[in-house]
């Protein structure tokens, strides 16, 4: 049985059995005026972020959610987006997307506003989704590209590329790990399934985003997520993992590479009432400006003694520049 086929199972199970403790679901249950999330979403609640940001739902996007779970972030798109098929769900579990359907039935109930053909659930596979090119404004995955081994992983990034209009978001929310995982527990395929074996480094991670041709990264939160102990796992040291959410946009490449945001800021604090680098950076004084790292990088260079660049907080909220 390939590590594929053991998460379908995985999945399989917890679609016909709801398990709450399954993934140590640690993803926030937005409660939006109007929108009531039934309690059987909740626990069918299977992600370890959210990748649901108001700001990156603006003007009726069209949106696609890859891995249906029990259909809440689903549900929570939907709220920003009240046409028919106007968010796509898939999923390659029939019983995934069956439970999500039913689901919907009561999300009907609770919400006045709701209706199950907002979302149009589709059954397909991450590697090869059934969806248009360029077509989705917001694509999103919460716990699922950890799941899989790099070669696959690459091919589910460059579809999610693929599909995305230009200058479309690519919202991811997944674990990571800065530690090394010995082969035991990489080739474990139910610590697999469950989003924890495959965390990668938060470098490792971003990187494989930008060789896909992703111009623009912001990494928006990083906090605790699991541990793998030794008396619990194949480890012999704790192991830490952490979850991030991350957006990818489709922006063109830089000639000088990509720009990611890991939360770095600049401050002037000199005589002037700004100082301005010539390359489309403008310092006002004492005023934080959100910048990208390759930015962060090129003002330490030069040397000034009045400008102060942080260290990455690992959460990105908007503005500044690159």
């Amino acid at each position: 049985m390939s590590y594929l086929e053991t998460t379908k199972d995985v999945y399989k199970e917890a679609a016909l059995t709801p398990d709450v403790g399954l993934c140590c679901t640690t993803n926030p249950i937005w409660e939006l005026p109007g929108l009531k999330i039934p309690k059987i979403m909740q626990e069918m609640n299977y992600g370890c972020g959210s990748t649901v940001h108001a700001r990156d739902l603006t003007n009726n996007p069209k949106m696609l959610y890859v891995g249906v779970g029990g259909g809440m972030e689903l549900l929570q798109f939907a709220y920003f987006n009240r046409n028919k098929g106007g968010v796509i769900g898939l999923d390659v579990v029939d019983e995934m997307l069956e439970a999500s359907r039913k689901n919907f039935i009561i999300a009907e109930e609770q919400n006045d506003w709701f209706k199950s053909d907002f979302v149009d659930l589709r059954k397909g596979d991450a590697l090869n989704l059934p969806v248009e090119d360029n077509s989705i404004d917001v694509a999103a995955q919460n716990c699922l590209f950890n799941i899989f081994k790099l070669d696959d992983l690459k091919k589910a990034i460059a579809e999610m590329y693929r599909v995305l209009k230009p200058h479309g978001k690519l919202v991811m929310s997944d674990p990571t790990c800065e530690q090394e995982m010995n082969e035991t527990l990489r080739n474990d395929e139910r610590l697999r399934a469950l989003c924890l074996s495959g965390s990668l480094p938060i470098k490792e991670y971003v990187k494989m985003l930008t060789d896909a041709g992703f111009g623009t990264i912001e990494i928006r939160a990083r906090k605790p997520y699991r541990i793998l102990d030794p008396k619990n796992y194949p480890t012999e040291e704790l192991i830490y993992i952490e979850s991030i959410e991350v957006a990818a946009i489709k922006d063109p490449m830089p000639e000088d590479g990509p720009c990611v945001f890991t939360g770095k800021a600049a401050i002037y604090f000199g005589s002037e009432e700004y100082f301005d680098d010539g390359k489309g950076h403008t310092l006002l004084k004492n005023q934080p400006l959100a910048i990208c790292d390759k930015t962060a990088a090129a003002l330490q260079d030069l040397g000034r003694d009045d400008i102060y660049i942080s260290e990455s907080t690992f959460h990105y909220d908007g503005g500044g520049c690159c």
